[in-house]
């Protein structure tokens, strides 16, 4: 006779956050991943935040060698995947030991017993090999230790697979048992693992048995008594999908250079954690867009200034060290005066740094990193979703302002997730390239490739366009005809008529408008790039507790909007939140000599809303 099953409740939570953990080939990026796009899909807002180590294979069961993905969601707006979790997944004692400590009190653990034998206890660093799941350590949280391995291999006995094979579905039985535990549908995992294994049917079928097997332990256990279920957020009506960081800049890439009726070019050289641009534009051949994986990071930007200057859209992306590769061809493109988009995934550095973790420390690097007078407009996004807005917005600055022009994101929001709603072509701007005709030409009169418009932009003539040639180059060029001209008085004329065409670029973006809070008060919490959601979520809780906070954050950050300063001058203090030690800060001061204070973070890991409001709450009593 069965054993009759124990009546399961429903909570219905606002909000979850959830950390999956373990060793990297236990595939917790795609577990995490497939989760969130199934909230996504159900209509919560989530926010996502995975973390790797550096090395392809880091070593097994060591605290090294520990994957995580963190996933927010819920029923209500959300700007941060959460300070600490509400449930945390681990797979062996290792991530159990990295990641304890960001658990709520209370919380729930679901460990996989089986990585917490001997050897995994020895491997994590153990004393003694004490075993965490057994010696009361852990009083404070509830625990349910499942053989995650074991259910897993007893699933899919009747394949024909082996047991290396079998293994590798673990994190299915997890994913179809955290389906069950959040009320949620397996359809769309099922229809993920029927694409990926479309022509793998053996491969297909043991994955989706044990995800299944997870979802139907859930189901029966008498160990687990409660389910939860969090309701969709009230988000805008439109059509969704999730969408990282990387994903936002290669579409709106796309759609930028649509927009500007011309062809992309994308030169690249792999590199962490930027190649993922790559990935997505090839698949977008479609779009006139073109992909040339190149020998180096300066073949890569060179190749694309080529494209520009054939008339169609240049673009490059790299991370740190690779900007620093394509600097000298970036004053060239510069002083082409041509359009070309530089896109910056930024990560801990110097060097090679932290290849897999995140940072804010290249501004300095893309405002001054050139050789002589050479002015580029910078530009930041400051989430997933506003990656894709900024990355049009670079396409139509660069296109009409005939300059190259530099995006900065960063590993976090690259990697990061969030729902993003497809916009329609008639939301975007309207772009247009200042194409040179051939009426410039009046009676026989020498066309001048330098001639410049009101907002001192020259003319965009491309070769084969007839009458119109002209000669280009690195060296120097006399006013208007372009011609190589050594005259000082020329040079220098030159150089303040090419800064005064970059200073003229944020004459026409959008004024500066606070993210929220006061528009005056006590503090002003100033920010750009990925600190955006930390610091929206503290102000937020500041003002709610009677502060007069407000925010602003920067997504032009060179040149600088002139009413940032009557801005900041309407808060008694500023403070200016970085994942540096202090860039933003240098340049706010010395451009609007105010008193600006940072709070500086150098860990590879962003911000949590915490740490923002108790910098904030201190420097208030100060």
């Amino acid at each position: 006779m069965e054993t009759p099953t124990r009546t399961k409740t429903v909570e219905e939570r606002r909000n979850v956050v959830i950390l999956f953990a373990g060793d990297s080939g236990d595939g917790i990026q795609l577990t995490g991943t497939q989760f969130t796009d199934t909230n996504a899909l159900f209509g919560n807002d989530v926010s996502t935040f995975p973390n790797f180590p550096a090395e392809i294979r880091a070593p097994q069961g060591t605290i090294a060698g520990v994957s995580g993905y963190q996933l927010h969601f819920g029923s209500t707006e959300i700007f941060t995947p959460g300070d600490q979790s509400d449930v945390l997944v681990v797979m062996n004692a290792a991530a159990l030991k990295a990641n304890l400590g960001k658990l709520k009190k209370g919380g729930i653990i679901i460990a996989n017993s089986d990585g917490f034998d001997a050897k995994n206890l020895r491997l994590a660093g153990y004393i003694d090999q004490q075993d965490p799941l057994t010696d009361g350590s852990l009083a404070n949280y509830t625990v349910h230790s499942v053989d995650v391995t074991k259910m897993t291999r007893n699933a899919l006995a009747d394949t024909t697979l082996g047991m290396k094979e079998k293994d590798r579905c673990k994190n299915m039985f997890v994913l179809g048992f955290i389906n069950w535990m959040f009320s949620r549908s397996l359809e769309n995992s099922e229809h993920f693992l029927q694409t990926k294994f479309s022509k793998k049917p053996e491969l297909l079928e043991a994955n989706k048995k044990a995800l299944l097997a997870g979802f139907n332990y859930g189901d029966t256990s008498e160990t687990f008594t409660t389910r939860f279920d969090v309701k969709p957020a009230p988000l805008p009506k439109g059509t969704y999908r999730s969408i990282t960081g990387n994903q936002g800049v290669a579409l709106g890439l796309v759609a930028g250079a649509q927009k500007a009726g011309l062809d992309m070019f994308y030169g690249s050289y792999p590199i962490t954690p930027a190649s993922d641009i790559l990935h997505e534009l090839a698949r977008h051949k479609n779009f006139g867009v073109k992909t040339f994986q190149a020998e180096d990071e300066i073949a890569a930007i060179c190749s694309a200034i080529g494209a520009s200057y054939g008339g169609a859209l240049g673009v490059t992306a790299s991370s740190g060290p690779g900007i620093a590769l394509k600097g000298e061809a970036m004053g060239l493109a510069f002083m082409l005066e041509l359009p070309l988009v530089i896109v910056n995934v930024q990560r801990g550095g110097p060097s090679t740094g932290l290849p897999t973790k995140t940072e804010q420390a290249d501004l300095f690097q893309a405002v001054h990193g050139r050789n002589g007078e050479a002015p580029i407009p910078v530009l930041a996004a400051s989430s997933p979703t506003d990656c894709f807005e900024m990355a049009v917005e670079a396409v139509r600055i660069a296109v009409e302002h005939m300059t190259p022009v530099i995006l900065l994101t960063d590993g976090y929001i690259a990697n990061g997730a969030e729902p993003w709603r497809f916009p329609q072509a008639n939301e975007l701007p309207a772009i247009k390239p200042p194409f040179a005709s051939p009426k410039a030409i009046v009676d026989g009169d020498k066309f001048l490739p330098y001639k410049r418009d009101e907002k001192g932009v020259r003319p965009w003539a491309v070769p084969g366009m007839a009458g119109l040639q002209h000669r280009i180059g690195g060296i120097e060029k006399e006013d208007g005809t372009g011609n190589i001209s050594y005259d000082p008085l020329n040079h220098e004329k030159m150089v303040r008529l090419r800064a005064e065409k970059v200073r003229k670029v944020v004459e026409d973006v959008p004024p500066l408008d606070l993210s929220n809070g006061v528009d005056s008060g006590d503090l002003l919490i100033l920010g750009w790039g990925s600190t955006y959601g930390a610091i929206k979520t503290a102000v937020n809780e500041m003002c709610a507790e009677g502060n007069c906070v407000g925010h602003l954050h920067l997504r032009y950050l060179f040149p600088f909007r002139k009413e940032l300063g009557d801005i900041l001058k309407r808060y008694k203090r500023v403070l200016i939140p970085e994942m540096n030690s202090g860039q933003l800060r240098q340049l706010v001061r010395a451009e609007f000599l105010v008193d600006a204070k940072g709070l500086n973070k150098i860990q590879g890991m962003p911000f949590t809303s915490a740490e923002i409001k108790a910098a904030a709450t201190e420097f208030l009593k100060q």
